[in-house]
């Protein structure tokens, strides 16, 4: 369902208005995070703030998923797979599931063959419901991400060899 686009311009705003912003601004600094939306006898405001993912995560961040398999061995520990060439990131901050619904079979698992444009996962990302293309045909090696784990821009998702 589409919402309305917001017809109300910055130069609209009132000084109340403009208070609030800067409130929400302050909070977002406060709280370390990223992102805050309310809305308001009408008026809905949201304030968010650039992050690069190199900026947010450790040097040595490995998702939870592969964290057994890199401490088997030292040298996977030393890859970043953000820079493996089979790797697709997420194009959004949200939410990531496996299955197009609670209790029903995955999309994909560790060994399946995919094809270009098939779904890998979706991420709900306000309200929506997002499918995740493979952009290229192979096996999937890695799955990065729990189901029902919280993704951010650029985030590591499944590896496709």
């Amino acid at each position: 369902m589409a919402s309305k686009p917001d017809t109300k311009s910055a130069a609209n705003f009132k000084g109340d208005d403009s208070a609030l912003i800067r409130e929400l601004a302050l909070l977002l600094d406060e709280t370390s995070l990223t992102e805050i939306e309310i809305e308001r006898a009408g008026l809905r405001v949201r304030v968010a703030r650039n992050i690069s993912i190199a900026a947010s995560m450790p040097a040595n961040y490995q998702p939870a998923a592969s964290a057994a398999s890199a401490a088997s061995t030292a040298p996977a520990a030393a890859t970043d797979l953000a820079k493996h060439p089979g790797v697709v990131p997420s194009p959004m901050v949200g939410t990531a599931y496996w299955s197009p619904e609670p209790g029903a079979k995955p999309f994909i698992e560790v060994g399946s063959k995919v094809s270009a444009g098939q779904t890998l996962l979706i991420i709900e990302a306000m309200k929506t419901m997002n499918q995740i293309p493979s952009p290229r045909a192979g096996t999937v090696t890695q799955i990065l991400v729990e189901d029902g784990q919280p993704v951010e821009f650029g985030e590591p998702l499944v590896i496709i060899e």
